[in-house]
């Protein structure tokens, strides 16, 4: 996911896919504290893809007000 991706997106889909990743991360969390979570490396990039997510909305809240 990058961010053209992103904004190609409208902002109830940003939302879901917020959601989603959250969820995602969640469980990716409860997988490495139970020790069954064998790539490590999908925390950061699905903590990375949280935060463009997030970025998107906050530059879209800002270009409205």
């Amino acid at each position: 996911m990058n961010a053209a991706e992103l904004r190609e997106n409208s902002g109830e889909e940003l939302k879901q896919k917020l959601e989603d990743l959250k969820q995602e991360l969640f469980n990716l969390k409860f997988q490495h504290a139970t020790g069954q979570l064998d790539n490590t490396t999908r925390l950061g990039v699905t903590k990375k893809n949280i935060a463009r997510v997030m970025t998107e909305l906050r530059q879209r809240d800002l270009a409205e007000a």
